[in-house]
């Protein structure tokens, strides 16, 4: 028995085949580029030629688009970040009381208490602090990004760096240049920086215990996982798929599901040949005039979503299949 977890983010589309034992036997990053079709219609592919003829069970979708990749695969679990975070930390150590979570474009704390989430906050508008943010970084500092933390390590002291704003960050990061600061000194003052605008910003009266993960892309970095224990004053760890977390979150989350109701609306690996088209209308049923998005796969429409009260995302419903014995 195989069970999927599919994790659409703005940044990458992530892709997770577990055993029946829950172990990742297989995970797929893909750039998202804007185009979350095309990723998961990718993910699928590479899932096809290696595991063509396998039998997965159940499906799970996360992440900003989740909605539309459900309507694509057939999800049999649509969960938001939060909740497939929490549970891919708590599959692996059911101590975890704090989650630390910075991926491409959000950043999020998740606090646990007796293995429920209690409380949990999300970066707004900013994204100081995030993966694309350091990538950026990186690439005007013309530093590859797997070595940016390394840089971090080096420094012999901190630089103050403003790290409320990720364009303020970007200038006083110039300005500490032209002063004469070598390149690990500002990469430190930097994590530094971002950590204390995290904890000030999205931590803000959340109180950050351990056992705590550190998960996402941004757990690469060594100098933002070093410069949060220097804040903190306790280690951090980061688990072993820390930026796969939200799609195995979601794969268990299904497999339980389905256990439950004995079938998948899981469509299979073959729907990374079928076309699909997305079109948009302005729904006239009420004062709100939704913007629907309808899919088509192959000429058929296959679902809408978009609306606030349910009238078209619930208008069709995708088939299921019975599990095999």
């Amino acid at each position: 028995m195989y069970y999927l977890g599919v994790d659409v983010g703005s940044v990458s589309t992530d892709l997770v085949l577990l055993d029946k034992k829950m172990n990742v036997i297989e995970k797929i990053y893909l750039r998202t580029r804007g185009k979350p079709i095309n990723a998961i219609q990718d993910g699928f592919r590479l899932l096809k030629s290696k595991y063509d003829g396998i039998e997965i069970n159940a499906v799970g979708a996360t992440g900003s688009g989740r909605q539309i990749a459900s309507t694509l695969i057939g999800a049999d679990a649509v969960k938001n970040e939060i909740t497939a975070h929490a549970i891919a930390s708590l599959e692996v150590n059911k101590d975890v009381r704090t989650i630390i979570e910075i991926g491409g474009q959000d950043s999020k704390i998740i606090i646990i208490r007796n293995g429920i989430v209690c409380d949990f906050a999300m970066n707004t508008v900013c994204a100081a602090g995030t993966g694309s943010f350091l990538d950026r970084q990186a690439e005007r500092l013309d530093i590859p990004i797997e070595e940016f933390g390394e840089y971090a390590l080096k420094a012999s002291t901190s630089v103050r760096i403003a790290g409320r704003c990720a364009v303020f960050a970007e200038s006083d990061m110039i300005h500490k240049q032209s002063l004469g600061y070598n390149d690990s000194e500002i990469i430190r003052g930097l994590c530094d920086a971002l950590v204390r605008n995290y904890i000030n910003n999205i931590g803000k009266g959340k109180e950050i215990v351990p056992k705590v993960f550190f998960q996402g892309g941004v757990a690469a970095n060594i100098g933002m996982k070093n410069a949060f224990e220097q804040a903190l004053g306790f280690e951090m760890f980061i688990p072993e798929h820390y930026n796969m977390m939200g799609a195995i979150g979601v794969a268990i989350i299904a497999k339980e599901i389905v256990e439950k109701k004995g079938n998948t609306n899981f469509k299979g690996l073959n729907l990374a040949e079928s076309k699909f088209i997305t079109k948009s209308f302005d729904c006239e049923g009420c004062t709100n005039q939704c913007e629907v998005v309808k899919i088509t796969e192959n000429n058929s429409t296959i679902g809408y979503f978009g609306d606030r009260c349910g009238k078209w995302c619930n208008k069709l419903i995708i088939p299921s299949k019975k599990l095999l014995a």
